[in-house]
């Protein structure tokens, strides 16, 4: 499966989110699966507010170009998980910690699945951290998050 062959909403909608810097962008394609819908678009946000201006930027992107508004949405004032359904696909904008619980790729394990690399200025493609004195290896059994403190803006 390649981005140039998935349908335009879906595409546009994986722009707009990449416009957004969100991380993990995942497209599973769901048509054989016999499902509600033909594709998901997965994606994380490190913030509230990255989280909602990722699901703006789709819809706006959506809107502008295909004259299309999301059928359903949940979520978008969560920091947690928002979903947008626009019938055919439904985008799903999660938390780094959502999106570990849930985990609807393995969920969906069986459906083919795209995932595109981040974007280099991405939050999720910084691969040090210069400030932290414990280094990459963080503490045992747990991962060193590159998020900032909630409430913190990244600039």
């Amino acid at each position: 499966m390649k981005l140039e062959s998935l349908p335009n909403g879906v595409r546009l909608a994986v722009e707009a989110a990449q416009e957004k810097k969100a991380a993990g962008i995942t497209v599973l394609d769901l048509t054989a699966a016999g499902a509600f819908t033909e594709y998901f678009v997965i994606c994380t946000g490190f913030s509230t507010p990255q989280v909602q201006a990722i699901c703006t930027e789709i819809e706006a992107q959506l809107h502008k170009h295909l004259n299309r508004s999301p059928e359903h949405r949940e979520g978008h004032r969560s920091a947690e998980w928002a979903l947008l359904d626009f019938g055919g696909f439904v985008v799903h904008v999660l938390s780094e910690q959502a999106r570990r619980y849930y985990d609807l790729e393995r969920l969906w394990r069986m459906a083919p699945k795209l995932e595109l690399p981040d974007q280099p200025d991405s939050p999720s493609a910084q691969q040090s951290l210069p400030d932290s004195p414990f280094g990459q290896e963080g503490f045992p059994g747990n991962s060193v998050s590159r998020r900032p403190e909630r409430g913190r803006s990244r600039q």
